[in-house]
C-alpha cells in the first residue's frame, strides 16, 4: 500500500500550509472555494452574517426573536413551503437517525477514551433506555434492525435522502452560503410537512456523520476502510483527537437541541384533532414559529456537516481554531431557547387535550352512572380503579383486601369523608353500625376523598392508614389513588360533597342516591334502610312528638326511664349558675308532688371547654345524670346531630314550621341553643311532653309551690307544667336560629315558632375561643 507521505496533504510542512488552490487540486476537488481548506480569516462560506456568541443579556432578549427580525424570514420560508404528500409518519426514520448517533464514535483501539465518552453521552439523555449502546458488533446489528426500522417510509424516503445528502456536501464544500442552502433544501422538500422535511435532512446528515464514525472505527481492522481513511486523512484528524474534542461536545449539543425541537414538532403534529382542532387559537399561535425553528434546524444541521468536512485534509490551523466553535454555540443557544418557547406552547396545548378528555371521560361516567344496569359492577369498576388480579378492597374486620365481586348486586353504602373525619361522627357511626340488625343487606364502603392531580403526603398516608386499619370496621378502598378522578369529580360536583362525611347508597344495580343517607342513619338507624325517599316518608308518616323520637336511641337510661314511666328532663345550655339553680327547683318540685323525676344534661351543639366544666361540675355536685364522661362529646353530638338531621329530613319531604307539628318543635329546641340561655325538657314516659326556655322554666320551676295543688297524680305532673310554662310569656322576647354551614338545606324564609312572624335573616361569622 502507498505510504502516507505519497498522499498530497494540505497539512504545512515548513510551518506553512500549502495555498488552497494547490491543496484543491491535490485531493481532485472541483471548486476553489475548497471548504476543507483552513483559514486564518472568519469562514463565511455557511454564514456570511456570523451569529453573535450567546448573550448573557436575559432571557427577555431571547424571547424577541420571534417578534421582528424573523417575520420577513418566515415569509420566505412559508413561500417554500407546499405540501401535496400526505402526512407521513417519520417516526421510525427518526428512530434510525437516533441510533446512527448513539452507535457513532471513535474506534476502542486509539487512545482518546474521553472523546468517546462526551460523544456517547448526550444521546442517553434522549434516547430510550432499551436502545442503549453495546460493544460487540451483533448487538449493535440489534439495535439497528429493530422491527420500526423496516416501515415502509423509510424505504419510500430513500431516494430523497440520498439526494440531500449529496447536496449538502455539494452545497458546503463549494462555499455555499449558509442562508442560499437552508432555502434551497427548503424548496427542495416544499411538497412535505414541515417535520417530514427536517426529518429528512436529519437523516441526510447522518447518513454522512455516520459513514465518518463507520470508516473510522474500522480503519485499523479493515483494508477498505484503512485506504478511505487514508484518502480522508482521518489518521491524522485522530491523532489529534484530544484538541477536537470541544468540537465535537459543541456538535453533539447542537445536535441533541436538534433533536429535541424535531421531537418537539412532532409532538405538535401528534395533538389528537379529536380533542382539539388545529384551527384553535392556542394550536395556531403555537404553530406559527414552527417553519422558523424549521427553518435553524436545517442552519444548525449544515454548521454540524460544515465542521465534519472541514476536518478532512485539515491543518493544525483548524484543528485549534474556536471560530467555527462559537457558531455552534450560537445555534445550540438559539435552539434552546426555540424549544422553551414550543414546550411552553406545546404545554398549553396539550392542557386543552387533557381538559377535554377529562371533559368527555366525566361526560361518559355521568351517562354510566345514569344508565340502568342489571348489577352494580359496571358503576363500581368504573369508580375504582382495579386489575383483574388485583384487590383493591380492604376488609376492616377481617384485615384482609378483597375483590370488588364481594359487593357485587347488593346495597353499598358509599361513605364519602376527606382524611379529616371527626371522630364523635366515627364513634357514632360505629355504635350504630354495630347495633344493626339487618346490616348483612348491605355493605359499607369508605372512599376517602383527596385532590387527585397531586400524590399524597407522607403524613396524609399515615393518617390514611390510621384511619383504614383502626376505624373503619366495614370495607374501605385499598388506597385514595385507587378511586377514579372521574369519581372524585362526580362526588364534589354532582353529590356537592365539600368537607363534611356524607352516605350516599348505591343500590344493587349501580344507581346512586343524589341525598346523603347519614342524617336518615342518625334519626332511624338501621331501620332507615334502603334509605329511599319512600322509607324516609313512610318513617314519618307515623311518628308524633315525643321524647323517644327525640333521644331514644341517645342513651339506654332513658328507655329504661320511660318503661317505668318516670318524668324525663332532658336540659341544655352553659350558664352554670341557671343550671344550679334549674336542678335544684326541679327536684324540689318533683319531691314535693312525689313525682319520680330523671334529669339528663345534653350540653350545647358545638361542646367547647365550657360545656366540658359545666359537665364536670355537674357530676361532681351531683345534681343531675350526665352522658359517660368518657364518651360525654360523642353523645351530646349525636343528640344535636339527630335534631339537626330530623330538620333537614323534614325539609326535605316537604314540611314547614308553619304546617307540622313536629318541626316546630324541633325549631323550638334549635332556637333555645342558639340563645345564651339554658332550656328544658319534660316528659312522662313516652306520653306527656313539654319544653321551655330557661327565663321561662325556671321561675315556674321556683314558683311550684303556686300550683303544685293541682298534681295530685304524678301522671298529671307534665300537663300542669305545660300549663303553667305557656301561661307564663316574658313581655319581650328575642329567639335566633343558627343554621351551621353544613346543615344540609337552608331555608330562604322561616317563621318565629313562638310568635308566628318572619324571622329576619343575617350572616353569622363566629370566633369562640371559650
Amino acid at each position: 500500500m502507498a505510504s502516507r507521505d505519497a498522499v498530497p496533504s494540505t497539512r504545512p510542512t515548513n510551518g506553512k500550509a500549502k495555498p488552497p488552490s494547490a491543496a484543491a487540486h491535490d485531493l481532485g476537488m472541483v471548486g476553489a472555494n475548497h471548504s476543507f481548506r483552513p483559514s486564518h480569516e472568519p469562514d463565511s462560506r455557511l454564514v456570511r452574517h456570523p451569529i453573535p456568541p450567546p448573550s448573557l443579556g436575559g432571557r427577555q432578549r431571547d424571547r424577541g426573536f420571534f417578534s421582528s427580525d424573523d417575520t420577513a424570514l418566515t415569509k420566505q420560508i412559508l413561500a417554500t413551503h407546499a405540501p401535496d404528500i400526505e402526512d407521513l409518519n417519520v417516526k421510525p426514520l427518526l428512530s434510525i437517525v437516533e441510533d446512527i448517533l448513539r452507535l457513532s464514535k471513535p474506534s476502542s483501539s486509539t487512545d482518546h477514551t474521553s472523546l468517546v465518552n462526551n460523544q456517547v453521552k448526550p444521546h442517553l439523555d434522549t434516547l430510550d433506555s432499551s436502545k442503549a449502546i453495546q460493544s460487540s458488533p451483533h448487538q449493535d446489528a440489534k439495535v439497528l434492525y429493530n422491527h420500526e426500522h423496516d416501515s415502509e417510509i423509510v424505504r419510500l424516503l430513500a431516494f430523497p435522502i440520498s439526494k440531500i445528502s449529496c447536496e449538502i456536501i455539494c452545497k458546503c464544500s463549494a462555499g455555499g452560503e449558509a442562508h442560499s442552502v437552508t432555502m434551497d433544501l427548503l424548496k427542495s422538500l416544499s411538497n412535505y410537512s414541515w417535520d417530514a422535511k427536517v426529518v429528512i435532512i436529519f437523516a441526510a446528515f447522518a447518513v454522512n456523520y455516520g459513514e465518518f464514525w463507520l470508516v473510522e472505527q474500522n480503519h485499523t481492522r479493515n483494508m477498505l476502510a484503512k485506504h478511505i481513511a487514508t484518502l480522508k486523512d482521518l489518521p491524522y484528524v485522530m491523532e489529534h483527537a484530544g484538541k477536537l474534542e470541544k468540537k465535537f461536545e459543541a456538535v453533539l449539543d447542537l445536535l441533541n437541541a436538534v433533536l429535541n425541537v424535531i421531537h418537539c414538532l412532532i409532538e405538535f403534529k401528534e395533538l389528537p384533532s379529536v380533542y382539539i382542532s388545529h384551527d384553535a387559537p392556542e394550536v395556531v399561535a403555537a404553530t406559527a414559529h414552527i417553519p422558523t425553528a424549521v427553518y435553524w434546524i436545517i442552519r444548525s444541521l449544515l454548521a454540524c456537516a460544515s465542521t465534519l468536512l472541514n476536518l478532512i485534509g485539515s491543518g493544525h490551523e483548524y484543528i485549534t481554531s474556536t471560530a467555527e466553535s462559537w457558531e455552534i454555540l450560537s445555534l445550540a443557544h438559539k435552539l434552546s431557547v426555540i424549544l422553551e418557547h414550543l414546550r411552553d406552547q406545546l404545554a398549553v396545548c396539550k392542557g386543552l387535550v387533557e381538559r377535554k378528555k377529562a371533559e368527555d371521560a366525566y361526560t361518559a361516567f355521568k351517562k354510566l352512572i345514569e344508565s340502568t344496569h342489571i348489577e352494580n359492577m359496571k358503576v363500581l369498576r368504573a369508580m375504582i380503579r382495579a386489575r383483574d388480579d388485583q384487590r383493591p378492597l380492604y376488609d376492616g374486620s377481617k384485615r384482609i383486601n378483597e375483590r370488588l365481586e364481594v359487593l357485587r348486586s347488593k346495597y353499598v353504602l358509599l361513605l364519602i369523608s376527606d382524611l379529616d373525619i371527626p371522630h364523635e361522627e366515627l364513634n357514632v357511626l360505629h355504635m350504630i353500625y354495630n347495633q344493626q340488625a339487618r346490616r348483612h343487606e348491605y355493605e359499607v364502603l369508605w372512599l376517602p376523598i383527596v385532590n387527585p392531580t397531586t400524590p399524597m403526603t407522607g403524613v396524609e398516608n399515615t393518617v390514611f392508614y390510621d384511619l383504614r386499619n383502626n376505624s373503619m370496621p366495614w370495607y374501605s378502598v385499598d388506597h385514595p389513588a385507587l378511586i377514579e378522578p372521574v369519581a372524585v369529580r362526580y362526588i364534589r360536583e354532582e353529590l356537592k360533597f365539600v368537607h363534611m362525611p356524607m352516605l350516599i347508597v348505591l343500590d344493587p344495580h349501580g344507581k346512586p342516591s343524589k341525598t346523603d343517607a347519614l342524617p336518615m342513619m342518625w334519626i332511624w338507624g338501621s331501620d332507615a334502610f334502603p334509605f329511599t325517599k319512600d322509607q324516609e316518608w313512610a318513617l314519618w308518616r307515623d311518628k308524633t312528638w315525643n321524647i323517644e323520637l327525640l333521644a331514644d336511641s341517645i342513651d339506654p337510661r332513658i328507655q329504661e326511664w320511660m318503661r317505668g314511666d318516670r318524668v324525663v328532663c332532658l336540659y341544655g345550655g352553659e350558664d352554670m349558675e341557671w343550671i344550679r339553680k334549674f336542678t335544684l327547683a326541679a327536684r324540689a318540685a318533683a319531691a314535693a308532688m312525689h313525682v319520680p323525676l330523671e334529669m339528663l344534661y345534653v350540653g350545647k351543639r358545638n361542646p367547647r371547654e365550657k360545656v366540658r366544666r359545666c359537665h364536670e361540675t355537674i357530676e361532681r355536685e351531683k345534681l343531675s345524670h350526665v352522658f359517660h364522661p368518657t364518651d360525654y362529646y360523642d353523645y351530646v353530638w349525636y343528640f344535636w346531630v339527630r335534631l339537626w338531621s330530623m330538620w333537614n329530613s323534614k325539609k326535605q319531604v316537604g314540611m314547614s314550621v308553619e304546617s307540622d307539628h313536629i318541626m316546630q318543635q324541633i325549631m323550638d329546641i334549635l332556637t333555645y341553643d342558639s340563645s345564651e340561655e339554658g332550656w328544658a325538657v319534660f316528659s312522662r314516659g313516652n306520653h306527656e311532653i313539654t319544653k321551655g326556655k330557661g327565663d321561662v322554666v325556671l321561675p315556674v320551676m321556683e314558683g311550684y309551690a303556686a300550683w303544685e295543688y293541682k298534681v295530685d297524680r304524678a301522671d298529671k305532673f307534665v300537663p300542669v307544667l305545660d300549663e303553667e310554662i305557656r301561661r307564663t310569656h316574658p313581655e319581650h322576647h328575642c329567639n335566633r336560629l343558627i343554621l351551621p354551614g353544613h346543615a344540609g338545606y337552608v331555608p330562604d324564609h322561616v317563621v318565629c315558632s313562638e310568635c308566628g312572624r318572619t324571622m329576619d335573616k343575617f350572616v353569622l361569622y363566629r370566633c369562640c375561643t371559650d
